[in-house]
């Protein structure tokens, strides 16, 4: 159970890039964490790399992990944090911003498994989930969002995403692993409408 000390509990929401995560903590209106901010720059010496020494950027390694599993502890307990706001176009930070949440909150991101266990055991975990729309559905809107957000060359683009298609499941059963359920979007905007009704979270 959270100890007295905790002000929200966050929900962990991953799932493959395009698989509509950010959309629907949207949609639900909570305070959200964007763990995508805590990617490292892109000059950074332990970026991982590819077979062709491109920077891996659906890798692990090229995520501040702790960091991140720090972040959402912080806002559970004290109602607020301050979180880095990375530009992918220009491949690091660019600034900070506050985040505040008096209830439970969203945590979300490609690599929200790796925090599941650490939040369980600080007492933080209201739920994880990991969204697993069509891959194909996914594929493009993934294309689609990220050439208008000019994220990278569309050739890059291209590439990642027909590496990522082939990805989607080995993605969605990773975090199945790690101990998040498995939920269609739709059902998922259901399911956790049902524990915002109980916001903000007791203290």
């Amino acid at each position: 159970m959270p100890s007295p000390s905790v002000h929200a509990r966050a929900v962990l929401l991953a799932g493959p890039s395009g698989s509509g995560k950010s959309h629907l903590a949207a949609l639900l209106g909570w305070p959200v964490l964007r763990l995508d901010d805590f990617y490292r720059d892109g000059d950074d010496p332990l970026l991982p790399r590819d077979e062709s020494g491109r920077v891996d950027w659906d890798a692990e390694g090229s995520w501040h992990t702790d960091a991140a599993l720090a972040a959402v502890v912080e806002l559970a307990t004290t109602g607020s944090v301050e979180a880095p706001v990375y530009s992918i176009s220009e491949n690091g930070r660019v600034g900070w911003h506050t985040v505040t949440a008096p209830g439970t909150f969203i945590a979300e991101g490609l690599f929200a498994d790796r925090l599941v266990a650490g939040c369980r055991d600080a007492g933080v975990l209201a739920d994880a989930i990991v969204l697993a729309p069509n891959a194909l559905v996914t594929f493009a809107r993934r294309f689609a969002r990220d050439v208008v957000e000019a994220r990278k060359p569309v050739p890059f683009l291209l590439r990642r995403g027909l590496r990522l298609l082939g990805e989607h499941g080995d993605v969605v059963r990773r975090c199945a692993k790690a101990g998040m359920r498995s939920v269609a979007p739709h059902r998922a905007r259901a399911e956790l409408a049902t524990i915002g009704a109980a916001r903000p979270a007791a203290v």
